[in-house]
């Protein structure tokens, strides 16, 4: 009897320590994090910057968090199956990186409450959907001021990816700059309708070149624009990361996107149950822009007056679209002592007086 009443408890206890060995199991598992970006990590732009904001997120939080991503997927239908299969394998929160994932983050995140979700560049909202950008418009004001002063030729180049709000503001950015700083410079514009096409990318680089524009700006992914420019002796920014190793003659600097202080802050808040859906917008204030050098090829007096103007926009006395702004056809669209307000850059469909093309259909 005595027995049959051991082995009973031994078991018991068996079970009991399995039982307890299960949830310390559970209660181990990471934090999932998955990531959707719509091009290669090795484009050295936009999907570059995002990986190293999730490579931050990973020295940062270490074994708590483990990360996933997806690259190369394509805006529409695929990108939805993508975020559906990161929310049904457990993750926690997913962030969508491009314009063209918002309505498909929208319809999976209602499919999955459970699940939080944050979409770059996008203006939906929902309960466990928030959107995130950076004011890349700040950094393009610098480029449009720094271009507009060292411009010999009077002609800057804009190669551009789609026309949507946030290209669109870009280059009102550098318009706005020009308009400021050289009236006389004309601003060429061609869109690629691709985010990462390194042969498009440099076709139109040349193309410019061609037409006797000597500094180039991008929305687009790849470094082929600025090394084409050191190819033929001209200059060029470089887009969302550094691109400085990828023309060492021709960079003057780069606009780089920043996202690690926001990921590991929108991390920590949903691990803590604090995160809230919300529209944020970081810039040079908040380091989520940031331009790490200048090149020795700018004259210091404009690299003087270029950190001026940062410091300006930094402290909140300086903003690209603070008034008198007027649309191409004359119209004052914001008044003098007035800002355009993020409701209305978010949607922006406009260009400001002075851009030569009109926003493509």
């Amino acid at each position: 009897m005595k027995k049959i009443v051991l082995k009973k408890f031994l078991t018991g206890l068996m079970a009991a320590v399995a039982i307890v060995a299960a949830l310390g199991v559970q209660a181990a598992e990471p934090f999932k994090v998955g990531f959707v970006y719509v091009g290669p990590i090795g484009d050295h732009g936009w999907s570059y910057q995002h990986d190293q904001g999730r490579l931050a997120l990973e020295k940062h939080f270490g074994d708590k968090v483990k990360t996933t991503y997806v690259e190369n997927v394509p805006e529409g239908a695929d990108a939805e199956r993508v975020i559906r299969n990161l929310a049904k394998t457990g993750h926690d929160l997913i962030f969508t990186t491009s314009f063209g994932f918002m309505n498909p983050t929208l319809k999976v995140a209602k499919r999955f409450p459970k699940v939080t979700f944050e979409h770059a560049t996008g203006y939906k909202l929902s309960k466990n959907v928030g959107t995130y950008i950076s004011n890349t418009y700040e950094g393009r004001y610098i480029a449009g001021f720094t271009a507009a002063k060292m411009t010999k030729s009077n002609k800057i180049g804009f190669i551009a990816s789609f026309p949507i709000p946030e290209v669109i503001r870009d280059i009102n950015a550098v318009q706005l700059a020009l308009n400021k700083y050289n009236p006389d410079a004309e601003l060429k514009i061609i869109w690629v309708n691709s985010w990462f096409d390194p042969g498009k990318e440099a076709d139109a680089a040349n193309a410019m070149m061609d037409q006797g524009v000597d500094i180039i700006l991008q929305h687009t992914d790849s470094p082929a624009a600025m090394q084409a420019a050191d190819r033929r002796g001209a200059f060029a920014v470089g887009q969302a990361s550094d691109m400085s190793k990828f023309g060492k003659k021709a960079h003057i600097f780069s606009v780089v996107d920043n996202w690690s202080p926001f990921y590991i802050k929108r991390v920590q808040q949903v691990m803590d149950g604090t995160w809230k859906s919300e529209d944020h917008w970081g810039g040079m204030a908040e380091e989520e822009i940031v331009i790490p050098e200048f090149s020795d090829s700018i004259p210091a007096d404009i690299v003087a007056e270029a950190q001026a103007l940062i410091a300006q926009i930094k402290a909140g006395t300086l903003h690209p679209f603070a008034g008198p702004i007027k649309n191409k056809a004359g119209e004052l669209i914001v008044a003098e002592g007035e800002i355009l307000p993020h409701a209305d850059l978010a949607g922006i469909n406009w260009f400001v007086e002075g851009v030569p093309s009109e926003i493509p259909k």
